[in-house]
């Protein structure tokens, strides 16, 4: 299993949620600090399970790339890949700094796209495997108060669509994951209000169950919000 961005918030989530299964895990960070605590973590919370990590900066296609040759080089048969790396800066159109979008685009979609793009061969040569895209409530709803951030997640959602239809007659899944607001370093000084948030492992679990359906069932779309509505 490959989870982008594990080191904190729904990427850690997710990977905890399988380790307690004891999956072979992956994941990659730009932190190597990050990484190593996650490891050391792991090694003594989850003892059967096996996690392997890499620093990455997936914005970058060439680390993309670098760290498709280290998934491929831990020999592992991936089934589960969760593009959940991305990255958020406020701004509007005509007020966001030049090159905004550029890296939200890079970020949030093209790190996506090249890694799915690496690792498919071997899932689709085996004809198995669900891929996992961490959209957002933003991919259907502009959110002006991140206006590249929201085209980027609408591109995301429009990646999983395609990306669907292509894998259909090689029995591969693709689940686009659209959460609103999530309690994360992405929302820091707002904890005063909890319950306007989901938790990051409300998304952990909905990934665990959706993987675990029967072989012909799949949840293409998941939205989920707070119980009293998004934020914005």
């Amino acid at each position: 299993m490959i989870v982008t961005g594990g080191t904190k918030g729904i990427g850690k989530a997710i990977l905890e949620k399988f380790a307690q299964g004891a999956f072979d895990l992956i994941t990659c960070s730009r932190s190597e600090q990050n990484l190593a605590e996650l490891k050391t973590e792991f090694s003594q919370k989850y003892p059967g399970c096996n996690l392997y990590t890499w620093v990455a900066d997936l914005s970058e296609k060439s680390e993309v790339k670098n760290f498709v040759q280290f998934i491929e080089n831990t020999g592992l048969e991936i089934d589960i890949l969760v593009n959940n790396v991305g990255l958020f800066v406020p701004g509007q159109i005509h007020n966001e700094p030049e090159g905004n979008f550029e890296l939200m685009m890079q970020a949030n979609l093209y790190s996506a796209y090249y890694l799915t793009r690496g690792i498919l061969g071997n899932l689709i040569e085996r004809k198995t495997g669900h891929i996992f895209n961490i959209c957002s409530i933003a991919s259907l709803v502009p959110y002006i108060k991140g206006s590249s951030y929201s085209i980027s997640k609408f591109a995301l959602l429009g990646l999983s669509k395609v990306l669907r239809e292509e894998l259909k007659p090689y029995n591969i899944k693709v689940t686009a994951i659209l959460p609103s607001a999530t309690l994360t370093d992405s929302w820091n000084g707002t904890e005063e209000h909890p319950e306007r948030f989901l938790k990051v492992d409300d998304i952990a679990d909905l990934v665990y169950a959706c993987y675990h359906l029967s072989p012909q069932a799949v949840l293409e779309e998941i939205i989920i919000r707070p119980q009293l509505g998004d934020l914005f």
